[in-house]
């Protein structure tokens, strides 16, 4: 059969796969590297960049490719990190929840801007629901927590998230680029 331009090519049972894995990369990228961060390796701050990791997943996924992050899997995200730390059971997947609909809200105005622009975003966002853990925490102990730790998950999500972006931006427009499947 002659191909004509604007055919499609035959989906066979590679291609799909192809298509599938490159759909999954977002979600697997997510739980494989909380696994990851949650060795036991020594890391300084190791607790806090398990939720700016996190953080960083949904806010980049949900700005650049929102299909391959469904709600379902950034709740079960959230409560596998719920699991891994300390925090009440629930807290971190209404909290990612939250930041992929404000992402989500933001996305036809944010993603087309420049990086330094999606970086004070996210970080201000990471600040913000940080705050709201800490705060939905104390609440929950009825006492304040202490705030260096705050401080330094916030410093965490600022600082780890050009690293991130630019690893994942390389995936995004290779590897897991859903159009080259």
């Amino acid at each position: 059969m002659m191909r004509r331009p604007g055919m499609r090519r035959e989906q066979n049972f590679w291609r799909r796969l192809d298509a599938a894995s490159r759909h999954a990369w977002p979600a697997a990228c997510m739980i494989f590297g909380l696994f990851v961060i949650g060795l036991p390796v020594g890391l300084p701050a190791q607790a806090e960049l398990r939720p700016a990791y996190a953080m960083a997943c949904v806010f980049f996924w949900s700005l650049y490719r929102p299909a391959s992050l469904p709600a379902p899997l950034v709740a079960a995200t959230g409560i596998l990190l719920d699991l891994l730390g300390i925090t009440p059971l629930g807290l971190w997947a209404v909290l990612l929840l939250l930041l992929q609909g404000s992402t989500m809200a933001a996305r036809r105005r944010l993603a087309p801007q420049a990086f330094l622009l999606t970086w004070l975003s996210f970080s201000g966002l990471a600040a913000l629901f940080s705050g709201l853990c800490w705060g939905l925490q104390s609440l929950l102990s009825l006492s304040l927590l202490p705030l260096p730790p705050l401080g330094l998950q916030i410093l965490a999500c600022a600082g780890v998230y050009p690293a991130l972006a630019a690893l994942f931006i390389r995936a995004h427009r290779g590897a897991a680029a859903g159009e080259l499947a």
